[in-house]
């Protein structure tokens, strides 16, 4: 039986212990070191179908790699791209959506899915585009985020907003819709007034669920590296 345990503190690593014949699926260059008798394979999983639609629907990578420990027990260590946090998440009875990039392992009864989520989502937001992954199946997924993790609880009768640069994994049960935070009224206000303000986008949940949200906004990140680098070239030209 595999065995997922988060070790460390600060960017800490997923170690994953297998027995013999024990199977775990990684997402790609996530390995940082592992036992001689374990070995790392690439596979489309799922069919090609459905690889070619994780690659051009949802960015993710076309093949997956699989830790087999087909000579005998074995650890491995794993290690999400960016800087962040990892959470360990029991599917089966819950089920949960994916954003980008937060995938980083999962025993080998669990399926990750490519599932629409609507244009509306996919115009505005920024954890998918038209299609987002889902699990299936039973066992246990391991996701990440840029930064600290913390988990949110969404209770019957509340609406929570969630920026969408911050979201890492959510309850597939739970009901949720694109909007922009602002208090302007009307969407020509509301879009000027975030721009203006720094108030993005925002998904508005509903239900009885909880979401796992990092302390970290790539995207924003991003746009501080590249105003960063332009504005040490106006300098330069200076």
């Amino acid at each position: 039986m595999v065995r997922f345990e988060i070790t460390g503190g600060v960017d800490p690593l997923l170690t994953v212990a297998l027995e013999r014949g024990d199977k775990v699926l990684a997402e790609s260059n996530a390995m940082v070191a592992m036992d001689g008798v374990l070995s790392l394979k690439g596979k489309s999983r799922g069919g090609v179908l459905k690889s070619i639609a994780r690659k051009f629907l949802n960015d993710e990578t076309f093949f997956q790699q699989y830790i087999e420990a087909e000579e005998g027990p074995g650890q491995a260590l794993l290690a999400p791209n960016i800087p962040g946090d990892i959470r360990i998440l029991d599917v089966g009875e819950r089920q949960y959506m994916l954003s980008d990039g937060a995938f980083l392992a999962a025993t080998e009864d669990v399926e990750l899915s490519v599932k629409s989520q609507g244009l509306g989502r996919a115009l505005l937001g920024n954890n998918g585009g038209f299609f987002i992954m889902g699990t299936e199946g039973r066992g246990q997924v391991a996701v990440s985020g840029f930064g600290s993790i913390r988990e949110l609880t969404v209770c019957p009768g509340q609406t929570l907003l969630i920026d969408n640069g911050h979201l890492v994994a959510w309850d597939a049960k739970l009901d949720y819709e694109l909007t922009i935070n602002t208090g302007k009224t009307g969407l020509f206000g509301k879009l000027v007034n975030s721009q203006t303000t720094g108030e993005g986008v925002v998904l508005k949940f509903r239900g009885e669920g909880k979401i796992l949200v990092c302390s970290r906004n790539k995207g924003g990140f991003l746009d501080w590296i590249f105003s960063q680098q332009n504005t040490e070239k106006a300098v330069k030209n200076d």
